[in-house]
């Protein structure tokens, strides 16, 4: 995709005006209407400037930078390599912080890059290919082997689970077709979207609260999410530590 075409498809699709856009980035709107009409071609600062302003992921700010001819502003990092040492270790503390509830760390893809022990009562029974670092926790979620059975309200969370995929469509339209239809007697969900998932420890009500670096400069880095599940009731809080307990 060319710069002004990619420009102006991140835009709409944020449905900002160009106005809107200009001012964000301390511009004119003559300017991004020229810029996305070919007329103008923008320096490399401006290119970064405009991705701040649309509030670009960073793989997205590299993209819109590649477009325009300039090379890519933001490292991407193996999460292996030297320089993320810290931050594996930071990942590992708040992992077992954590305990005794799980949480787990994915990639940009929702790609497992690491769990702590009581994550295993969340997985447990599940297909071993659906389960590991590098699997696809949504496809976890829903697949047929993976935790779906154990799911009481599947229909809420299903949709709340494909709800988070719409940058990633292959796999949005794959587990769209594991959402089964709400009943006529689904109550209101209350203030968050909770998970019911059956356990060798009983019924598990859960939420789930999403920590990212919000600071990072690294795609690797920024694309991170920790995502910790958290008990709705005594029950479930006494379950998870006689669990943790016991491993």
């Amino acid at each position: 995709m060319d710069f002004p075409t990619a420009l102006r498809e991140r835009r709409t699709r944020l449905r900002l005006s160009q106005l809107d856009l200009a001012l964000r980035a301390g511009t004119t709107q003559r300017h991004v209407s020229f810029i996305e009409s070919g007329r103008s071609v923008p320096g490399r600062n401006m290119v970064v400037r405009l991705a701040e302003s649309l509030d670009l992921p960073l793989r997205e700010r590299n993209a819109l930078l590649l477009a325009a001819g300039y090379a890519p502003a933001y490292p991407e990092s193996g999460l292996g390599d030297a320089a993320l040492a810290p931050v594996r270790e930071a990942i590992g503390h708040i992992l077992r912080g954590h305990l005794p509830y799980p949480a787990i760390v994915v990639d940009g893809g929702g790609g497992l890059v690491a769990a702590n022990d009581a994550y295993g009562l969340v997985t447990e029974g599940a297909a071993a290919e659906l389960v590991g670092p590098g699997r696809n926790v949504y496809r976890l979620a829903l697949h047929p082997h993976g935790l779906a059975p154990r799911i009481r309200n599947l229909a809420e969370w299903a949709r709340h689970i494909v709800a988070r995929l719409d940058h990633q469509t292959e796999l949005r339209d794959e587990l769209a077709a594991c959402v089964p239809e709400l009943g006529p007697d689904d109550a209101p969900l209350g203030f968050a979207v909770p998970l019911h998932l059956a356990s060798s420890r009983g019924e598990l009500h859960l939420m789930t609260t999403i920590t990212t670096f919000a600071t990072a400069v690294d795609v690797t880095l920024a694309e991170l999410k920790l995502e910790a599940f958290l008990p709705v009731d005594a029950q479930t809080a006494a379950a998870l530590a006689a669990y943790s307990g016991n491993m």
